[in-house]
């Protein structure tokens, strides 16, 4: 499986609508970068965040998913608790292509702050907004900013397209906009 190189990543981008909005140039000038780098997409957090809270005594169950067990906030920043979790999800709009896996990986600016971004990888023919998840792990409280760069997603292409792609066993968490939160 290679790895998809700048040049391939733009014409998806712009001929096919792979990404969207796409920024075809990595900006980073005051702000923690975003957009096509070398061999990857530095994708944005979005302003809608919901931070993970225990004021309800909620337990986190991913089969009966209480809306008691986040609060939610919009703005261009967010604070994370200490040793606490937020979803965001990105401004941009995926669409994958039958024969590509997409990986994200954290950016090291937020990693050695000691955020860490997790993401599940987006299968072939999956297209929404992808929900990002980040694990504040110090004792201290820290910031995300919105509109700025959160996670590169790394495009690797198959030796041909699967049998069967996330489209076509109708997956769950297809077409989604904003935070997709669990669902069974």
């Amino acid at each position: 499986m290679p790895i998809m190189p700048d040049h391939w990543i733009r014409r998806m981008a712009t001929e096919q609508g792979m990404i969207e909005p796409f920024v075809e140039a990595q900006r980073r000038e005051g702000v923690i970068s975003y957009g096509l780098s070398s061999y990857g997409y530095d994708a944005r957090a979005a302003g809608e965040f919901k931070i993970f809270t225990n004021v309800d005594n909620a337990l986190v169950d991913p089969k009966r998913f209480s809306d008691d067990s986040f609060v939610s906030r919009a703005g261009d920043t967010c604070i994370v608790p200490p040793n606490s979790f937020v979803l965001t999800h990105t401004v941009e709009y995926f669409r994958i292509p039958r024969d590509v896996l997409v990986i994200c990986l954290g950016k090291s600016t937020y990693a050695r702050c000691g955020l860490i971004v997790n993401v599940t990888p987006l299968e072939p023919e999956w297209e929404g907004q992808v929900t990002i998840e980040i694990s504040n792990t110090t004792p201290l409280p820290a910031r995300i900013y919105a509109n700025e760069g959160i996670c590169q997603f790394l495009f690797l292409k198959g030796e041909g397209p699967p049998d069967v792609s996330y489209a076509d066993r109708a997956g769950k968490y297809m077409h989604q906009r904003g935070v997709a939160l669990p669902r069974l």
